[in-house]
C-alpha cells in the first residue's frame, strides 16, 4: 500500500499545481515570455498585439515543445504577421486533463492519449468530433514502451517475463493519473494474453506479479524517470521511447535501453479545447499550432526529441534512433481506448484487482 501512497500522493500535487499557477516552474515553462496558464488577458493581449496560446500538455513533451513553440511562433509571425506566444503545462496526463475541466484556460492540449482528451469532451469543452479535425485521428507524432536499465543491465532485463522475477525493482507511473503507465500496462498485458494463450486468469497472474515488483509508482512519467535517473531508484524503468533516448544520451555511460519482444504504438493526441479558445478568441491560432506539428519542419523536431514522426520519410531518416522493427501492438487491439479504459483502468477494474487484490 504505501507504494500507491506514494503515488496518490504525488498526483494530488500534480493536480494542485496544476490548479493554481499552469505556468509555474514547478509544472510548466513558457516560451517567449513571461506569460502563464492562469494570467492569460486577452485584453492585455489585444493591446500589445501579441496573441498568447496555451498547451496544456503531459510530462515527456516538455523538451519537445520547448523546441517546437519557437519554430511555430516564427512560422505564424512570417505567415499571418502576427506575434504569439505559447505558454506549456505539464503534468501526469490524466491530471492534466482533469485540471482542465477543473477550469485550467487551456487553448489547446497534446496529451498522451485519446481517452484524456475523451473526458474533456465529455464535459462540453471540446466538440465530439476532436478526433477527426487533425490528421491520423489527431495524433501527429507517435511512440512505444522501452525499457531503460543500468549500463550493462547487470539485472539481464530482456523482456517482459524478466520484470517478474524475485529481487527485480521497478520503476513505473501509476495508471491512476499517467496516460504513459497506461500504455505500459496494455503493452505487458498484451505479451501476457500472447504468452498464454489469450488466458485473461493466467494474464492477471503475470501483471500482478509484475506488479508486485514496482517499488515506487510516481503520478506520471517524468517523475518517473527522475526517480530512476536522477534518485538512482529501481533496477529498471518501463519508460516512454523518448525518456529512454534522452537518459542515454545525457548519460550515456550510466544507461542503455532495453526494446521488448513486443510494445504497443503510443498515438498521443491533440485538440483544440474550443470553449476556452472561443471565449479567448484564439481558434485560429489555437488550429494553425496543432495543425504545423505536421509539417516538415515540425516532424524533424519531432524525431530530434526522440518522438516517432508520423510522416514515414522523415520517421525512416531517424532508423538510426528509433527500432523500426519492434513488434507493436495497437489500441483497437483491445476494443479502442473507451473499452480499454472500462476494462482495465477505471475504478474496481483490472489494475485495482491485481495491484489492491
Amino acid at each position: 500500500m504505501k507504494k500507491r501512497i506514494i503515488g496518490l500522493l504525488l498526483a494530488a500535487a500534480v493536480i494542485s499545481t496544476a490548479l493554481v499557477g499552469c505556468g509555474s516552474s514547478d509544472s510548466g515553462s513558457s516560451t517567449g515570455g513571461s506569460g502563464s496558464a492562469d494570467s492569460k488577458d486577452t485584453g492585455d493581449t489585444a493591446a500589445s498585439g501579441k496573441v498568447t496560446i496555451t498547451n496544456v500538455s503531459y510530462d515527456p513533451t516538455r523538451e519537445l515543445y520547448q523546441n517546437y513553440n519557437p519554430i511555430f511562433e516564427e512560422y505564424y509571425k512570417e505567415t499571418y504577421g502576427q506575434e504569439v506566444e505559447v505558454v506549456q503545462s505539464h503534468g501526469g496526463s490524466g491530471s492534466q486533463a482533469r485540471s482542465v475541466i477543473e477550469g485550467s484556460n487551456a487553448d489547446v492540449v497534446t496529451l498522451a492519449l485519446a481517452h484524456d482528451i475523451t473526458l474533456i469532451e465529455e464535459s462540453g469543452l471540446i466538440e465530439s468530433d476532436w478526433i477527426k479535425e487533425f490528421d491520423l485521428d489527431s495524433s501527429p507524432y507517435t511512440s512505444t514502451i522501452v525499457f531503460l536499465v543500468r549500463k550493462g543491465n547487470p539485472k539481464k532485463i530482456n523482456d517482459w517475463d524478466d520484470l517478474t522475477k524475485d529481487g527485480v525493482e521497478i520503476i513505473n507511473p501509476d495508471p491512476k493519473s499517467s496516460g504513459g503507465a497506461c500504455w505500459n500496462f496494455l503493452a505487458a498485458w498484451k505479451y501476457a494474453l500472447d504468452k498464454n494463450g489469450n488466458d485473461e486468469e493466467k494474464a492477471k497472474d503475470f501483471v500482478r506479479d509484475l506488479y508486485a515488483n514496482v517499488t515506487v509508482m510516481d503520478s506520471g512519467a517524468r517523475g518517473a524517470t527522475t526517480t530512476f535517473v536522477e534518485n538512482g531508484q529501481g533496477d529498471v524503468l518501463i519508460a516512454w521511447e523518448n525518456e529512454a533516448i534522452n537518459s542515454v544520451k545525457e548519460y550515456p555511460d550510466d544507461y542503455e535501453i532495453v526494446t521488448p519482444s513486443i510494445s504497443i504504438l503510443a498515438q498521443p493526441s491533440v485538440a483544440i479545447v474550443d470553449e476556452n479558445a472561443d471565449k479567448n478568441g484564439t481558434q485560429e491560432v489555437a488550429k494553425a499550432y496543432l495543425e504545423y506539428l505536421y509539417s516538415d519542419e515540425a516532424q524533424k523536431v519531432i524525431g530530434e526529441n526522440g518522438y516517432r514522426p508520423t510522416n514515414e520519410d522523415i520517421l525512416n531518416s531517424f532508423s538510426d534512433k528509433f527500432d523500426l522493427n519492434v513488434n507493436l501492438c495497437k489500441i483497437e487491439d483491445f476494443g479502442g481506448w473507451d473499452a480499454a479504459y472500462e476494462k482495465f483502468f477505471d475504478d474496481g477494474a483490472i489494475f485495482d484487482e491485481i495491484y489492491e487484490g
